[in-house]
């Protein structure tokens, strides 16, 4: 006798150490790499700049890199979903707290911007038995903004082009407000219950 669930294909079981989540793993031990580096630096010594900012770019790399290995792959895991955008935030929160603190950010851009950050890490664990809150193509202009903003306040850029930051980064906090809504208008029609 044939029953249903021997048709049935098993799903493979992906490790949770693959390649993947290493990457994920490095970009968090790159944090407080990348932070003594701009601490050192006081946001005045250019070499240490120079090198907190490779750094940093260095870290975000990893995050396009891993979620594109994942997928190809199908390397994707339940550690994953929740170390990969745990590893963002604490990249991009270290950053612009430091940003902050050395007095090149103003300290409500890191406010929002965390907050909503924060927020929507929140929001997708409180919808996760519903489905999953992907990345949408808005937030995913909204990182590539946070990021060139981030590098643009790091890097020793010339006294002529220092006024191109704050631009960026005012770009990158509406679009960060605005991708905020769309996921919360998101999460609340997954966890609304099918009629």
């Amino acid at each position: 006798m044939t029953g249903a669930a021997e048709s049935v294909p098993v799903a493979p079981q992906v490790p949770v150490l693959n390649a993947a989540n290493a990457l994920t793993l490095l970009r968090l031990v790159l944090v407080p790499v990348f932070a003594a580096s701009v601490v050192t630096s006081a946001m005045t010594h250019v070499g240490w700049r120079v090198a907190a900012c490779l750094i940093f770019a260095l870290a975000s790399v990893t995050d396009l890199v891993d979620g594109w290995i994942a997928r190809r792959f199908g390397l994707v895991t339940s550690v994953g979903k929740v170390a990969d955008p745990i590893a963002d935030k604490a990249l991009t929160g270290a950053a612009l707290l430091l940003l902050s603190f050395y007095d090149r950010l103003p300290w409500w851009v890191t406010v929002v911007i965390l907050v909503r950050e924060w927020g929507i890490t929140a929001l997708r664990f409180w919808v996760i038995r519903h489905g999953v809150l992907a990345a949408s193509r808005g937030g995913k202009i909204k990182t590539a903004l946070q990021i060139l903003a981030i590098v643009w306040y790091l890097w020793p850029v010339p006294a002529a082009l220092v006024a191109v930051g704050p631009w960026v980064m005012g770009a990158a906090v509406v679009v960060t407000v605005v991708t905020g809504f769309d996921y919360v208008v998101r999460a609340l029609r997954l966890r609304r219950p099918a009629h």
